[in-house]
């Protein structure tokens, strides 16, 4: 595959990781990464993406200006849209402009430039399109260390298996959630009045080296650097237990999908998928906090809070069934090499980490 792609969010922790990936498997295709360089930590990606071949350009998806770019060989054929504001939590307390403005606007803005590149589209999205109040109505067990989904259910689209796009979605879900399911609703109708050719993935937890992570947005990663550098934690919300789940999928086995889906884009355009560990790659955070301590051979103060926080939810897992059968794609990696890999990069970039995230 030899392909011009732009990544927007190129230097945050999913769109770097991507541009890199692209450009290790196929050298000869032409890789832009677009970041306004917003979030903390990403101007520390630069180096990298210089270093493997990836241009860099300091724009931003609100501005319809900055995405006026003209690659090397042309304009982009494969745009990957990753640019977002990614935390539930966003707009609680600060008010809704920017993450309005940058994951509706701003999706919006890119649309309109793939339209006039001509370019496929692979939207990464998230499983917070679903209502919390829905997902809080699952049925589910409570086992020794973990929260697990019960084999009966009464809402369409949950199983064992987790939660597929057949999921309702009516109700409210966050403003994050929100703007990213209404960028959906506009691609949809991109590729009906236009033949815009898109896919969307849902995506559930995505962890792994290079991410800059926050409590409220890349918890796996947050849990594994308090345990490195001996910060405290909490659990919050469910009695203070620890037991709530999530699934999590390494972000080596998310290009692995959307290297697939470039080459497949006539057969999967006009796709929803859910994409996660699933269940078989999923952890509570009491099974997280054990493995963190075996991986960086550190304990540290975990204390038990039963606040129930905004938006928060007992137990998501994704349903892989619809993305399987499509591409054969399943994820390869557990949650063991998942934390080992971040243990990696933290130890081995600890001066950068430690003044950035736990200073």
């Amino acid at each position: 595959m030899k392909k011009r792609i732009l990544i927007t969010g190129g230097a945050g922790f999913v769109g770097s990781n991507l541009a890199v990936s692209f450009k290790k498997k196929h050298p000869d295709s032409e890789v832009t990464a677009l970041d306004n360089l917003k979030r903390r930590g990403s101007e520390l990606s630069l180096a990298r993406l210089a270093d493997h071949g990836v241009a860099f350009v300091h724009g931003d998806v609100r501005d319809p200006g900055d995405l006026a770019v003209n690659l090397k060989g042309g304009p982009p054929e494969v745009l990957i849209e990753c640019s977002a504001e990614p935390s539930v939590l966003a707009g609680f307390d600060t008010g809704p402009g920017y993450v309005v403005n940058t994951n509706l606007l701003g999706a919006f803005n890119c649309l309109e430039a793939a339209r006039g590149w001509n370019a496929d589209v692979i939207f990464l999205s998230t499983s917070r399109v679903y209502p919390v109040e829905r997902l809080n109505s699952v049925n589910f067990t409570e086992e020794e260390t973990r929260f697990e989904l019960a084999p009966e259910q009464t809402i369409p689209g949950v199983s064992p298996l987790g939660i597929s796009p057949d999921f309702p979605l009516a109700g409210h879900r966050t403003l994050y959630g929100a703007t990213k399911l209404a960028a959906e609703l506009l691609i949809e109708e991109y590729g009906y009045m236009y033949g815009l050719r898109a896919v969307i993935n849902r995506c559930g937890v995505i962890a792994g080296p290079w991410q800059f992570a926050r409590v409220d947005q890349g918890v796996f990663t947050h849990w594994l650097g308090s345990h490195y550098f001996k910060r405290p934690l909490a659990y919050f919300g469910y009695e203070g237990s620890g037991k709530q789940v999530r699934d999590l999928l390494h972000v080596d086995d998310l290009f692995e999908l959307i290297d697939l889906q470039v080459g497949k884009m006539s057969d999967l355009k006009g796709s929803v998928y859910n994409v996660g560990g699933g269940p078989g790659v999923s952890l509570s955070l009491a099974e997280t906090t054990e493995l963190c301590a075996n991986i960086t051979g550190n304990r540290t103060e975990v204390k038990g809070n039963g606040e129930q926080r905004a938006a928060d939810i007992p137990i998501y897992l994704s349903d892989n069934s619809g993305v399987s059968g499509d591409t054969g794609w399943r994820p390869r990696r557990g949650p063991v090499e998942i934390l080992s890999d971040i243990f990696d990069w933290i130890r081995s970039n600890e001066p950068q980490v430690r003044s950035t995230l736990f200073p």
